[in-house]
């Protein structure tokens, strides 16, 4: 039938994937909601559906914000947590695996738990600790937890200039700082790394994303959006994006060159749905 619909559509079936008997690639975002519908998995499953894979959703977090502020946040229990993995992991054929918010120790330690069952599956784990408008979303204890199980099993994490700073120990200041940060981090955890730098001052005002796969940098840099309606939501954006062009067979390399276009091109698109309140666009 979905054979007959696309020829009627003039469209390629076997380019869409919907043929009868394939089985698409799915990715899966394990991460909190935003009311606002800007950032968390909201963000993810925008990400998912423009790369054409289906978005499964682990909830970690559910949160009371809109692009200004974070007002209230409530904790998914970790048994809660497990639940909603152990009924997508045993089921969906899982091409990649994205991590945003994860809240408190047990939680983590119930991600790290189920995922390391799946080594094969390419892991994007985004360190999300504070929100744009400043409010912690992960406790203290957890940082320590979230370093010790999930970043060794992943295949890039993500973190913004302050996150790795938090997680390397460097100040960072310039270009240099950057790279160093980086490489540091790969030898602590063995995984490749791409620091974003939508936070950055002084030679880093272009906000270049520098990856470290291990044994060479790569820069990826566009140009400069001026004055955009909307940036909210973009870190969790451009993680999932990443996720999303692994499953479907994408390079780390090629990966991230395709999320950070698309995130680009959100932002270049981004749109008012309220009085001074912006949303990404498409």
């Amino acid at each position: 039938m979905t054979e007959f619909i696309c020829a009627q559509m003039g469209i390629d079936a076997t380019a869409t994937g919907h043929v009868a008997g394939q089985v698409r690639s799915c990715c899966l975002s394990i991460a909190g909601s935003d009311s606002g519908g800007n950032a968390g998995i909201q963000a993810d499953l925008r990400a998912f559906h423009h790369f054409g894979v289906h978005g499964c959703t682990v909830l970690t977090a559910l949160t009371a914000q809109n692009p200004f502020a974070v007002s209230d946040v409530h904790l998914v229990p970790a048994d809660f947590v497990a639940a909603q993995l152990d009924a997508i992991l045993n089921i969906y054929s899982i091409g990649a695996v994205k991590t945003g918010m994860l809240g408190d120790v047990k939680v983590v330690e119930t991600v790290a738990e189920r995922i390391s069952k799946c080594p094969c599956t390419p892991k994007v784990i985004d360190p999300v600790m504070v929100s744009t408008s400043g409010v912690r979303l992960i406790e203290d204890n957890a940082i320590s937890a979230l370093a010790a199980n999930l970043l060794p099993m992943a295949t890039v994490i993500t973190p913004n200039i302050p996150e790795a700073e938090t997680l390397s120990g460097i100040c960072i200041r310039n270009r240099r700082d950057v790279q160093e940060a980086a490489r540091r981090l790969h030898g602590k955890y063995g995984c490749a790394v791409l620091v974003k730098g939508g936070h950055a001052a002084g030679d880093l005002a272009d906000a270049e994303d520098v990856l470290f796969d291990g044994s060479e940098f790569a820069t990826f840099s566009l140009p400069w959006i001026r004055n955009p309606v909307s940036t909210h939501g973009t870190g969790c954006s451009l993680s999932a994006a990443i996720a999303a062009c692994l499953a479907i067979g994408d390079g780390l390399r090629a990966a991230v060159q395709r999320a950070k276009a698309y995130v680009h091109q959100a932002v270049a698109a981004s749109y008012l749905v309220g009085e001074n309140c912006g949303v990404l666009g498409w």
